[in-house]
């Protein structure tokens, strides 16, 4: 569905990306729901250029993060410390990981991009798909809950 980005400008969530990753954020949310009965409500988040990328059952801001790097942590599996959460992301995985120097040795990240402006929005430290690992790492700033909106954390470590 086109939206109007400025008066001479206008935007499609499907331009360039091909059909399968291309999904109506409400349409997305109600499969969930009808997937997991057990769900109240379901939370939709898009990443800044407006794309719906995730739905989940619970508020990433209610979700605790990773000090490393302050990325948002979803468990994928039930464990002693933490609930699986019940999730959907619609993001491309990256083809090769990416090796990030931590105390004690490297971590491999593998990415997650947006499909529509390829920005980074989520890693896991196991090969894909998607929840292959116990967590999903959920990059801090990168998703809003509201499309169309930066967040403000967006801009943490910007000076200027």
């Amino acid at each position: 569905m086109p939206k109007i980005v400025a008066k001479s400008q206008v935007s499609s969530s499907s331009d360039g990306v091909p059909d399968k990753l291309v999904a109506n954020s409400t349409d997305m949310q109600q499969r969930t729901l009808q997937r997991h009965p057990q769900l109240t409500s379901a939370s939709t988040v898009h990443c800044i250029c407006g794309e719906f990328n995730l739905v989940i059952d619970k508020s990433l801001s209610a979700l605790p993060r990773r000090r490393t790097d302050a990325a948002t942590i979803v468990p994928t599996r039930d464990s002693a410390v933490a609930k699986a959460r019940i999730f959907k992301l619609n993001a491309l995985p990256a083809p090769e990981p990416i090796l990030v120097e931590r105390q004690g040795g490297v971590e491999r990240q593998y990415k997650f991009s947006c499909g529509r402006c390829t920005l980074p929005i989520a890693y896991q430290t196991t090969p894909p798909p998607v929840k292959a690992g116990a967590y999903l790492y959920v990059l801090h700033g990168s998703l809003s809950q509201v499309q169309g909106q930066i967040p403000p954390e967006a801009f943490d470590g910007e000076e200027g």
